[in-house]
């Protein structure tokens, strides 16, 4: 991400995949984003690690956490992760289906831990239950190091315009 000049805007964790995430993108030159609710400071976080982010933001809770996210994203990553994972990618999901947004969206399906839900988003769709499959059809990117060129080439067509879409936040 840092060698493409994309900051890292996250959920302001210090541990776990996240974590290590964020102190990569800052290894590397980048700039992480953190945005945490005040709840999750001392369960997802440490205070002292918090405060060598790049940019941290505190917000009252996750409602305005994810819409904070939202807003400072130019596209969406999901890595392996638990129910708060999910309940993030499928709102983004839902927004696009419902219009709100058509920022790229990537299932980091590393040692094929989105099958599952790739599955069952085929049988919902199957089913007529997904009625505008094409605005939710996340990319599927099987090993990590593949996502960030898969994104900047989900981001080379022109609007009318003529300007290039450009990605400078995930």
């Amino acid at each position: 991400m840092a060698d493409n000049g994309i900051d890292l805007v996250y959920g302001g964790g210090t541990k776990g995949i996240m974590g290590a995430v964020a102190e990569a993108v800052m290894a590397g030159g980048g700039k992480a984003i953190g945005i945490i609710p005040e709840f999750l400071m001392d369960k997802e976080a440490s205070r002292r690690e918090l405060g060598r982010l790049s940019e941290l933001h505190v917000t009252r809770d996750m409602h305005e956490r994810k819409h904070m996210m939202f807003e400072r994203s130019d596209a969406f990553v999901t890595l392996p992760g638990g129910i708060g994972t999910l309940e993030e990618i499928i709102e983004i999901m839902t927004w696009a289906q419902l219009g709100r947004h058509a920022k790229p969206m990537v299932f980091a399906n590393v040692s094929g831990f989105w099958d599952p839900l790739n599955a069952l988003l085929e049988h919902m769709s199957g089913e007529g239950f997904i009625h505008t499959a094409h605005l939710v059809r996340p990319m599927v990117i099987d090993r990590a190091e593949d996502v960030v060129p898969a994104i900047m080439a989900a981001a080379v067509p022109a609007d009318a315009a003529g300007e290039a879409d450009v990605i400078k936040r995930m």
